[in-house]
């Protein structure tokens, strides 16, 4: 595809190519984008949620995935920290660098205590920039592969550490305690791993890392 692709062409070309993979797209309002649809990847129950938009003002597809921790996996995560707080940190701290490996954006979402942010994790967005000039079937579904197999990667690390949870998503501090910023079209994902998807929460295409965190 050329850069001369415009914004409506890149819609139809996505409509297109999820058509013909079979995989749903449920179109959200988002005034910030050209498009915004919701999407099961891989199809069927297994599958989890990624919102792809083509937002305006870039000449870039953002595709996204959030999982929110379960509330379960969350506490036996605290009573980890509390115990034994350096085989914690030695756990945080592979997780993130099997994020870093994967090759896709990430943010982590950590459990606050005051101003610090110790833990345990309670969400994690993985996301990719798709630009228009290497926009191409191949290209936009190996990117839901790619964030596919990086998230299923550290939830299976979850499930394997702190067990399969008790099917309840847990708090987030980082949503409780902030607003929105605006910058750029909203994102919204599965909440928690392997069970039931739900839509009721949003993070910012391009949010930032704070480098802070890893201390």
């Amino acid at each position: 595809m050329g850069v001369t692709m415009t914004p409506d062409e890149t819609v139809d070309l996505l409509k297109k190519w999820l058509s013909e993979e079979r995989l749903s797209a449920k179109a959200q309002q988002d005034p910030r984008a050209h498009a915004h649809f919701l999407v099961r990847y891989p199809s069927g129950k297994q599958g989890h949620m990624f919102a792809i938009v083509v937002p305006k003002g870039r000449d870039l597809v953002a595709v996204s995935s959030m999982t929110r921790v379960d509330e379960g996996q969350q506490k036996e995560m605290k009573s980890h920290m509390g115990d034994e707080a350096g085989d914690w940190a030695e756990w945080i701290h592979e997780s993130r660098l099997h994020l870093i490996r994967t090759g896709v954006d990430w943010v982590i979402h950590m459990g606050h205590e005051g101003k610090k942010k110790p833990g345990p994790l309670q969400a994690f967005n993985v996301s990719l920039p798709i630009w228009f000039d290497g926009l191409n079937k191949h290209e936009f579904m190996n990117s839901l592969r790619r964030l596919w197999l990086a998230k299923l990667a550290l939830i299976h690390e979850i499930k394997y550490s702190y067990g399969p949870g008790v099917g309840k998503p847990g708090p987030v501090d980082d949503w409780a305690k902030s607003k929105p910023t605006g910058d750029g079209p909203s994102i919204t994902g599965d909440l928690r791993p392997a069970a039931e998807i739900e839509f009721d929460e949003k993070m910012s295409f391009g949010s930032g890392f704070d480098p802070s965190e890893w201390a």
